[in-house]
């Protein structure tokens, strides 16, 4: 780490960074130093949800969220000069944008459109990937025209209603979400979910049905499923949930069945692996 910051000593993404790995052993920031697979590019110091369950902001007290959310707004010469020699080095290359120590990249789109077009030009190599709420179609139109590889949108449920109740989204409906979804795989992008998971609603008979039409519509290729991190008492209570799932594994089973192309995983993936073989980059989007 000491290495790096002498090499960029007036990065403030880096430092950043250097405290996430050593001070919140954030594995993604190790690998930046490490200079190998994914670095993660935070640049937000801002958000417009308002999650239950936000890892780097919590207006109570009791209750402190696990790390301090980036305070500044890197520029585009900032994020090249961390990503151009991670995307040139190292091996199986990623850099992501939306990060847990921040708000919602989607917020400084411009910033990293700008970023990400410069990288596209200096370096064929590697794979340049977006996590976001995904609430402004217009601005992942314009961050697909930028060069990204891959997008990943994070939804707890497919249904508007939990949806709502968990991101609490202020200035953007959970119809842009979708719509940015679609956006996605129209303009080629490997797209996937990151799809926070809580048995209960999950596995309800009436969010499998509403996933299977999600997938069917969108063309979506991969659910990343991820563990909510949030007391389940607490979030079953605010998502007003009665009664039992299907449980997980049948959950898994019947969305396989219905689709047997899309892909399950935790991982972003390089350009080399979006689609393992016999997956091709074609869905039957159905109307």
């Amino acid at each position: 780490m000491r290495k790096r910051l002498r090499e960029m000593p007036d990065n403030r993404l880096l430092e950043q960074l250097a405290r996430c790995a050593v001070d919140y052993h954030c594995f993604a920031a190790k690998n930046l130093f490490f200079r190998r697979w994914e670095a993660p590019l935070p640049t937000s110091p801002v958000c417009n949800s308002r999650c239950l369950g936000c890892i780097s902001l919590q207006p109570s007290d009791c209750c402190p969220s696990n790390h301090e959310r980036i305070s500044f707004v890197p520029t585009p010469e900032e994020i090249v000069e961390l990503a151009l020699p991670h995307l040139n080095e190292a091996p199986e290359p990623i850099v992501s944008y939306g990060q847990g120590c921040e708000g919602d990249p989607i917020m400084q789109a411009d910033t990293i459109a700008e970023a990400t077009r410069r990288l596209k030009a200096a370096t064929s190599k590697g794979t340049v990937n977006f996590n976001s709420n995904g609430s402004f179609p217009d601005r992942v139109r314009m961050l697909c025209d930028a060069g990204m590889d891959s997008m990943r949108f994070s939804m707890n449920s497919v249904q508007e209603e939990f949806y709502n109740r968990y991101y609490r989204p202020v200035g953007y409906k959970f119809s842009q979400v979708v719509e940015s979804v679609k956006c996605a795989k129209e303009r080629g992008l490997f797209t996937m979910i990151n799809y926070l998971v809580s048995p209960g609603l999950t596995d309800s008979e009436a969010e499998v049905d509403a996933l299977l039409k999600f997938i069917g519509e969108t063309g979506v290729d991969m659910l990343q499923m991820r563990n909510l991190s949030i007391d389940p008492d607490f979030y079953n209570k605010r998502m007003q949930l009665s009664g039992r799932g299907i449980g997980m594994y049948r959950m898994l089973e019947r969305v396989k069945r219905e689709f047997p192309r899309i892909q399950f995983g935790y991982f972003n993936r390089t350009r080399e692996n979006f689609y393992p073989e016999g997956l091709e980059n074609s869905w039957p989007i159905k109307s």
